[in-house]
């Protein structure tokens, strides 16, 4: 049954590695969470590694400059994994091929060394998509026309991160999962690389074992983030222990005007999704 600890040093006894979510739990891409991050400090001097797991699509070297530029310290976590980490593995597959790229160009170093050349809908050999071209003004539907010439071409979709959307600042921004649901919808064939998939967890949990220097113990590992489809199916599907943040981008449906969680609405939310969470918190607290 799913308990409610006051925060994570009730579960320092339990588990011996973190794997955190970063959007919506450390920071808000706008500012960090001072208290998450001094919680994940705290467990990386008393208990053990925090290895962050994020379904950005760009590599984590090049999400670390993010980190920095939000003041999310270093002594916040060990290790660093990304959806970009797993998808350029995805790309390697098709090269030397024609891609047409989805995304901002702040995703580009995803295609960097791999030997692929840019195309359209209408002439690549297959599409990788990091997300909207410009998340502040477009939304999915914008793509449809394009999205129904390769999926009739038959393109295969590599979704880099499967995120539907996410908080930035006040803002919900639609991320590249929304236009792979969109994709399949025409009929398109859609590969995903991230959370909840297991790449992302294989990736995490060597680089866990390395921190650690032997083997994981997954009874002892616990997952960390406030997406329900995203980070607690992942976790589900992996049989790994869950702390679910059910303030973040499910805030308003868990929690109640006096800004305190609403056990039965949380239950709901996990029930809705057929995926369960061993624990839940408001906010990432010591």
């Amino acid at each position: 049954m799913m308990d409610f600890p006051a925060g994570l040093s009730a579960l320092s006894d339990r588990y011996d590695v973190v794997l955190c979510d970063v959007w919506g739990v450390i920071h808000n891409g706008v500012q960090n969470f001072p208290e998450a991050c001094d919680a994940l400090v705290k467990w990386g001097e008393t208990k053990g590694p925090v290895v962050l797991i994020s379904n950005s699509p760009r590599p984590s070297p090049d999400v670390v400059p993010q980190l920095d530029g939000l003041n999310v310290p270093r002594a916040a976590y060990s290790g660093f994994v990304t959806s970009g980490d797993a998808t350029q593995a995805l790309l390697k597959a098709q090269a030397p091929g024609k891609v047409w790229k989805l995304g901002p160009p702040r995703d580009e170093p995803l295609y960097a060394g791999l030997g692929l050349t840019e195309g359209t809908c209408e002439d690549a050999d297959f599409i990788s998509c990091t997300g909207l071209f410009d998340d502040e003004t477009e939304v999915p539907e914008d793509y449809r026309d394009r999205l129904k010439v390769a999926a009739d071409r038959g393109l295969l979709f590599i979704c880099a991160n499967p995120d539907r959307v996410v908080q930035r600042g006040d803002r919900l921004i639609f991320c590249a999962g929304s236009l792979a649901d969109l994709y399949e919808s025409l009929g398109g064939k859609v590969v995903m690389a991230g959370k909840p998939y297991p790449a992302m967890y294989d990736l995490a949990l060597e680089k866990a074992a390395v921190l650690l220097g032997r083997p994981v113990d997954r009874s002892r590992v616990l997952c960390v983030g406030d997406g329900v489809i995203t980070d607690v199916k992942g976790a589900h599907d992996q049989k790994l222990a869950c702390l679910f943040i059910a303030k973040g981008i499910h805030g308003e449906k868990a929690v109640g005007p006096d800004g305190q969680l609403i056990p039965y609405a949380v239950q709901a939310l996990l029930d809705a999704e057929a995926v369960g969470a061993t624990h839940a918190i408001g906010d990432l607290v010591w």
